[in-house]
């Protein structure tokens, strides 16, 4: 009971010195709150105000008909140019994209030919550039199929796919994203919080304090992890219900609690993980490089932000060792499909095993640190 109540007492002394430090305490609501919605939402699904010039050397009723489908909001008015203002227009910025329409296109495509467009993009505008290229192309394939098909019955293929999206039937990339930098919030909180803890007591002379009074390194380093975990847990909450589900109307399926449950064995990981780093580093210049070098491979290769099954194999063995790959897979298993503990356990299991790696080892570091 003596060391239950040292472990409560310190941690309560963690989240106390938390709530004096104004910048770690803007950084977290931050966090939570803003950013997560600005990523969610700051790549484009579509094209928007995109500038466009045509050079129209056919001046049929095909082309015409691709110029007219460029319409607001997601183009600005087509701009008719020759072709010599087009390479200069690019170079000047002032066209994001700029298509040049050959002479004879329809005469080609009534005679079943392939005639072809040349599409130029700047690519210096990258999240327009991104969508709007593909946008395009799907412009002038719809409106060439219906021109065609005006005047003679096109060829039926001997396949037709029947698409079908599941969990994300508009392909909503903010519902995607959301929880994403939900989880990337989580990790990235979680470790620069128990390891600035650790450096504040350093700079402020407390740990000398700590090691004069009748604590272990066991009792410190659980009133650590268990103080700034439950002050990311409820910063989680409050994000998943208020900003995801709430203002970014992001439907969750599956078991809240279990998503938790799910979310406390990764922060017993990741603030193991910050406790390791702030025992190497000696100031928080130092701790901030540290936690960069490590959130870069935890975010980009956990499979949030592209499939795991994109990465290379040895690459995907080696991110098996950390806890996001398996918590992602949780998550998106939970939250987007609402499966159950029968299907999620072997990511539980993983949870339990990599924490208790990580712990005991942030706890020898730490008792050699002390010593």
């Amino acid at each position: 009971m003596a060391r239950l109540s040292n472990i409560l007492q310190l941690g309560i002394k963690e989240v106390r010195s938390l709530s004096r430090d104004p910048a770690l305490m803007l950084l977290i609501v931050y966090s939570f709150t803003l950013g997560i919605y600005l990523s969610a939402t700051g790549e484009p699904e579509a094209p928007f105000r995109a500038s466009v010039a045509i050079v129209d050397e056919d001046r049929s009723q095909a082309s015409l008909r691709i110029v007219n489908a460029f319409q607001l909001p997601y183009f600005l008015p087509p701009e008719f140019i020759d072709i010599a203002e087009m390479d200069r227009g690019m170079d000047a910025g002032r066209y994001t994209f700029t298509l040049n329409i050959p002479p004879d296109f329809q005469r080609d495509l009534l005679a079943g030919g392939q005639p072809t467009i040349q599409l130029n993009v700047d690519a210096t505008q990258i999240s327009q550039a991104f969508t709007g290229a593909g946008h395009i192309q799907r412009i002038i394939g719809d409106e060439v199929a219906a021109f065609v098909q005006g005047y003679r019955k096109p060829a039926q293929g001997a396949i037709e796919a029947v698409v079908r999206a599941e969990f994300n039937p508009n392909l909503n990339r903010s519902w995607f994203g959301a929880i994403n930098e939900a989880i990337n919030q989580i990790t990235m909180l979680s470790i620069i919080l128990t390891g600035a803890a650790l450096i504040r007591e350093r700079e402020h002379g407390t740990i000398e304090h700590l090691l004069v009074m009748p604590v272990t390194s066991l009792e410190i380093m659980l009133a650590k992890v268990w103080s700034m975990g439950l002050v990311v847990l409820l910063a989680s909450v409050f994000a998943l219900r208020v900003i995801v589900e709430g203002w970014l109307k992001v439907p969750l399926h599956g078991s809240l609690p279990l998503y938790l449950f799910g979310a406390t064995l990764l922060l017993f990981a990741t603030t193991s993980m910050g406790i390791f780093l702030g025992t190497v580093a000696r100031s928080m210049p130092q701790l901030g490089l540290l936690i960069i070098l490590a959130l870069i491979p935890l975010q980009i290769l956990s499979g949030g932000m592209t499939p795991r099954e994109s990465m290379p194999e040895l690459v995907q063995t080696i991110m098996l060792v950390a806890p996001t790959t398996h918590f992602v897979e949780l998550a998106q298993a939970i939250l987007f499909r609402g499966a159950g503990l029968g299907i999620v356990w072997p990511q539980l299991l993983a949870l339990v095993v990599i924490g208790c790696a990580f712990f005991f080892g942030a706890l020898a570091r730490l008792r050699k640190a002390l010593d």
